[in-house]
């Protein structure tokens, strides 16, 4: 079997773009797409190649299968293949939730989408709760683990401790951990240590880097200036047009920050996005947080994408360019929050790229992140918490909770973790159970 030839830049536009509009699942998902068609089919990247550079992307913070892709574009075809291989991974996304976020706002109280999403609610719930109970099982290999795990709920979930300090604190535990304890540190589940050979790739597993992959400090240095230049020119820009108190310049900040924090995916992050968007800034509902998830969950790109309906919604809410343009107010706002949000993503791989090409695993860095994946479990429970309040309205005498809510909830959670059913089946199967519900008398 022969060595392909290597793809040109507009075979890998047509290929990351469809990507973009088929990239359903979540990150298991995208990345099983990714390596059946790269790894498999057109064998641009070996197997092996293809795990190093998704442990890398597993280490860092922000949504592993989109730096998956800029990594693998970035490798093929320079700085412009991983911009474009990352632009094309989110934009789809950004589009079709704008025009979801409109019709929600637009005719969210119409009694069929008012059934629809009364029935999706409990779903998310069921979500949330098995997606704790996935990492879980991967992330929580021994006690210690489990400690973390649950000293990291009680301070998010009674205490209330602020995201960041939590991510932080585990991190210094898992530090701390890798040089007295390794043993009980390494890196559990993941992926994958062996390889399986699908004929010889582009890449291949002893394939020199390209020139462009060598690492040097100066590489190192100018990509990172050029993306904190880009990101404080972009920030000036929003300041100087809409002043400094303006909703859309504290989305920009609010939502680089998120970008820092999402260790372990976009359900790790989503309590700090709740309590900023929710609590603090007033940009939306507790139930339209909800609300978006679902929708989150019904489209493809990364899960995080949320932050676009996030944004559209607090621009609307917030009638950033008067009543009479609301849907530029939340086309705005979901802009600005995907910009922000992404742009990180894009730095870490451009940045750091050169430097995982020469590289391998170090318990001395991987402690940290297990220690944080362990305590995203925790996090990922008290989200299952915050969403359970207002769907079942837990916070009201027992006889006042929503029975038939709490019921569909109870049979998603058995379908998913139980008999493994696909997320969108779900989803649709929960929307019509809503639908049907709201119609009874």
């Amino acid at each position: 079997m022969q060595t392909p030839a290597h793809p040109t830049l507009a075979e890998a536009f047509w290929y990351w773009l469809k990507l973009g509009f088929i990239s359903f699942g979540g990150p298991g998902g995208q990345i099983a797409l990714m390596h059946t068609e790269l790894v498999e089919r057109r064998r641009w990247i070996s197997e092996q190649r293809f795990l190093h550079a998704l442990n890398y992307c597993m280490l860092l913070p922000g949504p592993e299968a989109m730096q998956l892709a800029v990594y693998i574009g970035w490798l093929m075809h320079r700085t412009r293949g991983g911009i474009l291989a990352g632009l094309l991974f989110v934009l789809p996304s950004l589009l079709i939730l704008t025009l979801l976020s409109w019709i929600y706002l637009a005719f969210g109280d119409v009694p069929v989408v008012a059934g629809i999403l009364y029935g999706i609610k409990p779903a998310v719930v069921a979500i949330v709760l098995a997606a704790a109970w996935r990492i879980g099982s991967r992330s929580l290999k021994n006690r210690w683990l489990i400690g973390i795990a649950v000293l990291a709920f009680i301070a998010i979930a009674i205490f209330h401790l602020p995201f960041p300090l939590v991510v932080l604190a585990a991190g210094v535990i898992g530090l701390a951990g890798g040089r007295w304890l390794p043993a009980r540190f390494q890196i559990g589940g993941g992926h994958a240590s062996h390889t399986s050979s699908y004929g010889p790739a582009l890449i291949d597993d002893h394939t020199p880097a390209p020139s462009h992959a060598y690492f040097s400090w100066s590489g190192l240095i100018l990509v990172t200036a050029s993306g904190i230049a880009i990101f404080a020119l972009c920030w000036s820009l929003l300041v100087m047009a809409t002043g400094l108190q303006n909703p859309l310049v504290q989305m920009s900040w609010f939502f680089t920050k998120a970008a820092m924090l999402t260790f372990g995916g976009a359900y790790a992050v989503l309590p700090y996005v709740y309590q900023g968007a929710v609590a603090s800034y007033q940009w939306l509902t507790p139930a339209q947080m909800i609300d978006g998830l679902a929708l989150g969950e019904t489209t493809p790109g990364p899960l995080i994408m949320i932050v676009a309906f996030v944004g559209f919604v607090g621009g609307w809410s917030k009638e950033l360019f008067g009543a009479a343009n609301l849907f530029l107010a939340g086309a705005a706002g979901a802009a600005v929050a995907t910009f922000f949000t992404f742009l990180p993503s894009f730095i870490f791989i451009l940045a750091g790229g050169p430097l995982v090409e020469s590289t391998r695993n170090n318990i001395r860095l991987t402690a940290p992140l297990t220690a944080i994946s362990a305590a995203v479990v925790g996090v990922i429970v008290s989200l299952a918490v915050f969403f359970s309040e207002q769907v079942f309205h837990l916070m009201l005498p027992l006889r006042d909770w929503d029975w038939i809510a709490l019921g569909i909830c109870i049979a998603a959670a058995v379908a998913l973790m139980r008999y493994k059913v696909g997320t969108i089946k779900l989803i649709l199967v929960c929307a019509l159970a809503g639908l049907v519900v709201s119609y009874l008398p």
